[in-house]
């Protein structure tokens, strides 16, 4: 049976998120109805909020939020009612040459597993809303895929949990699957928002003897060196790139673009050295062409790369990812810089572009 839901609607963009009542399908066979307690606010979903990126409106956004699984369809074997579970935009079907060699964010047939006969939800003037990366959730519940979410702990908490399933696994992942840092290498982030951090986190698991923090705020670098950063380069204040060369005397080994700029793509290929990897994780839009010196890929064996997500494999970095942190090597707490309730998340959004931090946090169902 069909139920109505509160949620946070875009409705135009650029434009603010207005809360109204929907209502929310029964789940599939593939797919799970899940009661949502956390959902952290991403800058892709800025983005689309003030049309930087094309939004479908109506649409629902959120992506990355934790909760607890109320029913599930009747083809569902890996949950069951009661389950805590995170969300994961990177929806992959497990059967395609992709999926089959590790490659599941490529997966070509992601499109058509979020595919329906109705839609999934429906807005009191009985208008189809979209949710996002076929999620959406900023609402009291949310029915999507049965390979969108991954079975969590129920000692784990769900606040930290919902972070885990954007900014961390995409941080962490572009570490250690999309870069492979070794030990004993040289890295540079640039950008320190929850990705930025989560990649900074990532380098020191990974035995990174250096890790150079770039960023042009420097409360975000304060919390840089907070979660294991060695050096910070102020951007902005001082030329970043020759200042990582200095440093490193030449350049680092590993560079993580974090922002989503065509000017700090650039920066994070420049600021290698000899036989580096850079890796493309922001956003960057099309309309912005990108510019490097050709010579270098070849003269110098430098590379530029791109990540989607971080490369991850979420049905098991996740869990790996709880268990750094139940161990203490995980910092999770302390990115979490604010929690608001869903009345006001517009609010939430404003603290997450002008105040730093590193992840503000909406409350569903759970305690703001």
């Amino acid at each position: 049976m069909p139920v109505p839901v509160t949620a946070a609607v875009l409705n135009d963009a650029p434009g603010k998120l207005e809360l109204e009542t929907l209502v929310l399908d029964d789940p599939g066979p593939d797919e799970v109805l899940i009661d949502v307690h956390y959902a952290g606010l991403c800058r892709s979903d800025l983005h689309e909020i003030e049309g930087t990126w094309p939004a479908s409106c109506p649409t629902l956004l959120g992506h990355e939020a934790s909760g607890v699984v109320r029913r599930v369809g009747e083809r569902v074997r890996s949950l069951r009612p009661g389950d805590h579970v995170v969300t994961c935009l990177s929806i992959y079907c497990g059967s395609c040459r992709f999926c089959l060699s590790g490659r599941m964010t490529l997966c070509p047939h992601r499109g058509s597993l979020g595919s329906r006969s109705r839609p999934v939800l429906v807005n009191e003037r009985g208008r189809p809303v979209h949710p996002t990366a076929r999620l959406g959730a900023f609402a009291e519940a949310m029915v999507v895929h049965e390979h969108s979410v991954v079975r969590i702990p129920e000692r784990m908490p769900l606040g930290a949990a919902s972070v885990l399933g954007c900014a961390v696994v995409t941080g962490l992942s572009s570490v250690f699957r999309s870069a492979r840092v070794e030990p004993g290498s040289t890295v540079a982030v640039v950008g320190c928002g929850g990705i930025g951090i989560a990649a900074i986190q990532g380098a020191r698991l990974a035995g990174a003897r250096e890790i150079i923090a770039v960023d042009a705020v420097e409360a975000r670098l304060t919390d840089a060196r907070r979660f294991g950063a060695t050096l910070t380069v102020r951007s902005g204040q001082e030329d970043a790139v020759e200042a990582v060369r200095e440093l490193t005397q030449g350049g680092v080994d590993y560079s993580f673009e974090a922002v989503g700029l065509a000017a700090t793509v650039e920066q994070a290929f420049a600021m290698l050295g000899p036989g580096g990897t850079a890796t493309v994780v922001g956003l960057v839009p099309d309309s912005q062409p990108v510019s490097i010196r050709a010579s270098e890929l070849f003269l110098r064996e430098k590379r530029l790369q791109g990540a989607l997500m971080g490369s991850n494999q979420f049905p098991s970095d996740i869990p790996g990812y709880i268990r750094y942190y139940e161990q203490g090597r995980l910092n999770l707490d302390d990115m979490l810089s604010a929690t608001v309730p869903l009345n006001r998340i517009n609010e939430g959004f404003e603290l997450m572009k002008n105040a730093g931090g590193t992840r503000v946090l909406v409350a569903i169902g759970g305690d703001a």
